[in-house]
């Protein structure tokens, strides 16, 4: 079967995951590499055995037969770089946030909507082995009908020293791990009838929060609290962990640290270690979230070959939605009705 070609946009952080994240994957291969930093695109190329190098996305997606791009630059670039993209025919894989703004998110779903083309967030988190373990448990019924829940990312991981952009962002938090955070919510218990959000910045040193808490009403009627900070210097560091309580009408399940998962019900405590696979070129402290990206790109695979797929635009979009309707309840100080 032939493989299906694509260009990586963007050779940072992320980039050196996602590349061999891609690799683990059979029917699929990296020709090229863009960055506007040209040396960076190289090293990222020696690296992956990547064999076209670009500092100019025009004339890459001029000379590669592609059948689709991976963005993985800054959000700012995000829409610019899909439009161009889409108005040549080519499928979308996009890094999270899907773009700086709500608009600017809506608008570059629906210019893929208009061009034809298939458009997918790189959204891992949903992936990750604990997560997915938890979710079949719930499903099971063994806790009974869930009608609260608690999902929480809480940390002293200093982010910045790898990623240091992140302290210049005017949002912060909510854009970044909330995007994740408010994601694995809606994967967990569906979508939000109401929020009510409030941010803080604990750091003086960076621009935007760097902490939010956000108070769901589930259209299921259940309440879910989605916690984040990167401020919280606790007994024992969760990194990049997120941890996850939920009760139900005949027990309670808790994703605890150490991926480990405890079901409770009225015969007792059971608990499972949930451990994720570990790659060989995966950073030891991002194992939970590195393995979840093979995961995510092989179901965006699935999705690129005309299956279905979870991380969609269209369903990324609300995902979105949540990240910017709770700086909205945050700055007015008010619970959101959500449509």
């Amino acid at each position: 079967m032939e493989k299906l070609k694509f260009a990586i946009f963007g050779t940072g952080f992320w980039a050196n995951f996602q590349i061999p994240g891609w690799q683990e994957l059979e029917g699929v291969q990296c020709v090229a590499a863009y960055n506007r930093t040209r040396s960076k695109a190289e090293k990222l190329a020696q690296t992956f055995g990547i064999p076209a190098i670009y500092d100019s996305p025009e004339a890459l997606i001029a000379n590669e037969d592609l059948d689709f791009v991976d963005i993985c630059t800054n959000a700012e670039t995000h829409l610019p770089l899909a439009k161009m993209a889409a108005e040549h025919g080519l499928d979308i894989v996009c890094q999270k946030p899907m773009a700086p703004s709500l608009l600017e998110s809506q608008e570059l779903v629906s210019i893929c909507s208009a061009q034809g083309v298939k458009f997918f967030i790189n959204e891992n988190f949903r992936w990750q082995a604990p997560i997915r373990k938890l979710k079949e448990v719930m499903d099971s019924g063994v806790i009974g009908t869930a009608f609260k829940a608690r999902v929480s990312f809480c940390s002293a991981f200093p982010v910045f020293d790898n990623q240091p952009f992140l302290a210049e962002l005017d949002h912060f938090i909510l854009t970044d791990i909330g995007s994740h955070v408010l994601d694995v919510c809606r994967f967990l218990f569906g979508e939000a009838q109401s929020l009510y959000c409030t941010t803080r910045r604990i750091n003086k040193n960076i621009r935007g929060e760097d902490v939010a808490n956000v108070l769901m009403k589930m259209q299921n009627q259940m309440t879910c609290f989605a916690e984040m900070s990167y401020a919280s210097k606790l007994e024992k560091e969760s990194f990049p962990q997120v941890l996850v309580s939920v009760e139900g009408s005949r027990g309670s399940l808790a994703l605890t640290h150490d991926y480990t998962l405890k079901t409770t019900t009225s015969g007792g405590t059971v608990s499972e270690v949930i451990r994720p696979k570990v790659y060989p070129w995966a950073d030891p402290e991002y194992a939970v979230v590195h393995s979840s990206i093979v995961d995510c790109q092989r179901d965006i695979l699935k999705g690129l070959k005309g299956g279905e797929a979870e991380t969609t635009g269209a369903d990324n979009l609300k995902t979105v939605e949540l990240v910017w309707k709770s700086y909205e309840s945050a700055e007015e100080d008010m619970l959101i009705r959500l449509d």
